[in-house]
């Protein structure tokens, strides 16, 4: 253990609080405390970018562990390693003595060494007559000791970090690839004149020319909410096609004859009656969301408990809409709407509608816009429109003619809510902007 006053600094070089900071905790090194001086190594190597030191700081420290002579560094000992310049340049790989003197001052200022300057500022060492070193003046590797523990737990978590994000990188390739392919499956089979097609290849668009050259691992994990969701829709897409299809097992195969000698067959499931009663249906669930009044909701945003509010059925939309966004995103993407849910927050989807009625009553958007909109694009996707007109409330004057406009369009095949959540996600900086 390092013992004694504290020291300054020779010559010009001024004396700090971090300088006298890092002398005062190496003297408190416990005698027993012990670690391996290459292993160390490693994790500094790890840690590099935590810690703010270059690499050619680390091939110094490299340099400066070589001329202790134990694999260890031990409490017990001096810690202190004295080589002339010279010395440390022939093991640095013949690093000039200016860049040299650079490179010690950044691992001083990190804390990862101390001075122990002599009174002419030379490298030296005292032995007693039994050649034991008894006073010596370098540089003490006491620090990295004192600090073994801490600097293995940064790099286990750099390397944790690591790890994470080649995993999202993986599973954005993944999700890439898919993507490309089942849109080129959908185009095959239906042609470029389908609205729903065009709208998901849009979005693809639009989320890959969103992508930054050199995305975190918060982007990427923004970018993966949409791609996944994108990717589970195209699938449900092609099977909803598959079903309305009657492909032959082999094209090359004549199909048997089925007659039935029934000759008064009554047509139970005409294609224009289903249409018509899953839009009824749609309808219906519509309503149960848009005529919520706020009195049943306590005149806030918390539910009264006396008065049970009508919610509908999630699934009662009809199966000809697309599966709404992940809550997750649709949160990230609008904020503030979370500030309307029961108890200031939202958890669920159901939670979500309540904050729709909330915000859908504020903004001024009458209960039948509210309820065509359910209508034509389902009422999760309804109340993700109006959390993203609330986000934009300030540059839009009509909220109710917003919501109209959205869902004639909707109709006709001209909108999509995915490029309206990434302009949302752009502008929270949860991704990187789109590329000029």
């Amino acid at each position: 253990m390092i013992a004694g006053n504290v020291t300054t600094p020779f010559g010009r070089r001024p004396m700090t609080y971090g300088m006298l900071a890092d002398q005062v905790a190496a003297q408190a090194i416990d005698e027993d405390a012990c670690v391996d001086k290459w292993k160390l190594y490693r994790w500094l190597c790890e840690a590099r970018p935590r810690l703010g030191i270059s690499d050619r700081a680390l091939s110094l420290l490299n340099a400066l562990l070589s001329f202790y002579p134990k694999t260890e560094l031990a409490g017990s000992d001096t810690l202190i390693v004295f080589p002339s310049n010279a010395q440390l340049s022939l093991r640095a790989h013949g690093m000039a003595e200016a860049t040299i003197r650079r490179h010690i001052a950044a691992l001083v200022e990190a804390g990862l060494l101390i001075r122990r300057d002599s009174a002419n500022g030379k490298r030296f060492a005292r032995r007693d007559s039994e050649g034991d070193i008894g006073q010596a003046f370098g540089f003490s590797l006491a620090p990295l000791l004192r600090r073994a523990e801490e600097i293995e737990g940064i790099a286990a978590a750099v390397v944790a970090e690591r790890l994470h994000y080649q995993g999202l990188k993986e599973r954005l390739t993944i999700c890439r690839r898919d993507v490309v392919k089942l849109l080129e499956a959908t185009t095959e089979d239906n042609g470029d004149d389908d609205g729903e097609i065009v709208r998901m290849k849009d979005l693809y668009r639009d989320i890959i020319s969103g992508l930054p050259r050199n995305p975190d691992a918060a982007e990427l994990d923004a970018i993966l909410l949409v791609l996944e969701a994108l990717r589970e829709n195209l699938a449900k897409f092609m099977a909803k096609r598959e079903k309305t299809q009657n492909y032959s097992g082999n094209h090359d195969q004549t199909e048997r004859h089925r007659q039935n000698s029934n000759t008064q067959l009554n047509t139970e499931l005409e294609p224009s009656f289903e249409k018509k009663q899953g839009r009824d249906r749609a309808t219906s669930a519509a309503r149960n969301v848009a005529n919520v009044d706020l009195a049943e909701l306590g005149g806030d945003n918390h539910r009264d408990s006396r008065r049970p509010v009508s919610y509908p059925d999630l699934n009662a939309s009809g199966s000809s809409m697309l599966k709404p966004f992940p809550l997750g995103m649709v949160l990230t993407a609008c904020p503030e709407f979370c500030n309307y849910g029961p108890g200031g927050g939202i958890t669920s989807w159901r939670e979500f509608l309540s904050a729709a009625v909330v915000v859908r009553s504020m903004l001024g958007v009458s209960p039948s816009a509210f309820e065509e909109a359910c209508a034509v694009m389902g009422p999760e996707n309804a109340a993700t429109a109006i959390a993203c007109i609330l986000e934009r409330a300030g540059h839009i004057n009509s909220a109710g003619g917003y919501l109209r406009d959205l869902t004639r369009r909707t109709e006709r095949g001209e909108f999509s809510l995915g490029p309206m959540l990434m302009a949302q996600l752009r502008a929270n900086g949860e991704i990187g902007a789109r590329p000029a």
